[in-house]
């Protein structure tokens, strides 16, 4: 019986020896310090382990496929990553040569958008405002899109604007008017023409992204240029014309002689007093609906706009094509964004005329009334250097032509 026994245990203690101990897989992975380019991976360390196989690459990638690293210890920086990525990643514990976990089930991280850049480098695509595609047009996490309620008119061309503020900052109320914007924000604005404006899947033809930095408290302008190819555009300051074809929404086809301004053009339109300021996003110009959403109370509530609560308490200018508003408020909201940039005090024609177009001014103290006639002749027509707006465009605006002297008729 003693022998028995002594068997029973000296065959258990073989079994034991000849066993090979489970190599654990990691749990609680983790992504820490993540930027553009690089993050740290950690996960809870297991007591066998000698050391960790970790394979990654971009999401739904197949296990085999993607880059493996080793490591020691429980945590690991990748670098050299694709900034704005959704990134899979494995962890394989080798516990001994011959001895290796399941790999971990997947983990997924995404790397940070790169940061605006803002300064005029050589390629648009230096300044960090698109992600994937330079010509999709896709806006940076870092940026935000904004729409006017009445919008200037070029040669028909459409127009994506974007602002981009430094991290951490906000556009800042100041009245109905501009906002305070701080230092390092880029204000872009890309424009381009749908091929056909009946199937806009055909594509679209991207002309030129003006851009407006502020920098030091003053703003400067630059004008990037897109290629044939349409995969860069590059900073163009002396301006072009160059040839543009579209077919509307009738199936007409149009042409022009699309004009991109130089930068003397810009200071023209943008300076007043001597200073260049934006003319496009002022916040009366921008207290509108879009889908039903506010486009002020939407950046109040991201914190992009500080400094007011609401929209009610800004003004709204109203759309020039929305015919429940009088004619009145249609035609001067349309001679605001399309002529006031310059047709105001301080503005580039202030010597040379009297006329004080901003949306704002008494009827009594705009000179439209006694300007009637001349304001009807230099819109009626085309003629570089002549019809308004002598700078950028290279064709009249029939239906808004159409509006401003039907409102004049109204004051003879």
């Amino acid at each position: 019986m003693l022998f028995l026994f002594m068997s029973i245990i000296f065959s258990c203690t073989n079994d034991d020896e000849d066993m090979v101990p489970v190599c654990d897989t990691v749990t609680n992975i983790a992504s820490n310090f993540t930027t553009s380019t690089t993050t740290t991976i950690t996960w809870e360390a297991v007591n066998e382990s000698s050391s960790y196989t970790l394979e990654y690459g971009i999401a739904g990638f197949s296990l085999g496929n993607g880059t493996s690293v080793s490591t020691s210890t429980a945590d690991i920086q990748l670098e050299g990553l694709l900034a704005n990525t959704t990134y899979d990643i494995y962890i394989q514990t080798v516990c001994s040569t011959n001895n290796t976990s399941l790999y971990s089930t997947v983990y997924s991280f995404t790397t940070l958008a790169p940061n605006v850049v803002p300064e005029f480098k050589t390629n648009l695509s230096e300044l960090n405002l698109f992600i994937g595609d330079l010509n999709e047009l896709n806006i940076t996490p870092k940026g935000f899109e904004y729409n006017l309620n009445t919008t200037l008119f070029t040669d028909y061309a459409h127009k994506q604007r974007i602002i981009a503020l430094p991290e951490g900052t906000s556009m800042e109320y100041d009245g109905n008017g501009l906002p305070i914007f701080p230092d390092n924000t880029v204000i872009a604005k890309t424009f381009y023409y749908n091929l056909d404006e009946r199937d806009i899947s055909l594509g679209r033809h991207i002309i030129e992204t003006r851009i407006l930095i502020k920098l030091n408290g003053a703003w400067e302008t630059g004008d990037y240029k897109w290629n044939d190819t349409q995969t860069e555009a590059t900073l163009d300051l002396d301006g072009s014309s160059l040839p543009v074809t579209w077919i509307d929404t009738e199936g007409n086809s149009n042409s022009t002689t699309y004009k991109i301004p130089s930068n003397t053009d810009c200071f023209t339109c943008h300076a007043n007093n001597e200073t260049i300021i934006p003319i496009g996003p002022k916040l009366r110009s921008m207290n509108f609906e879009i889908n039903g959403v506010n486009q002020l109370e939407e950046f109040i509530a991201n914190s992009q706009l500080t400094g007011v609560t609401n929209s009610d308490s800004v003004r709204s200018l109203p759309n020039w094509e929305d015919e429940n508003e009088s004619l009145e408020n249609r035609a001067r909201a349309y001679m605001d964004i399309n002529c006031a940039h310059c047709h105001i005090p301080g503005g580039s024609c202030e010597d040379q005329s009297t006329l004080n177009l901003a949306f704002e001014t008494p009827l009594e103290d705009s000179d439209i009334v006694e300007q009637n006639f001349s304001i009807d002749y230099r819109v009626s027509f085309y003629l570089d250097g002549l019809s308004m707006p002598y700078i950028g465009t290279s064709m009249m605006h029939t239906e808004g032509a159409a509006l401003i002297q039907s409102y004049l008729q109204t004051l003879e």
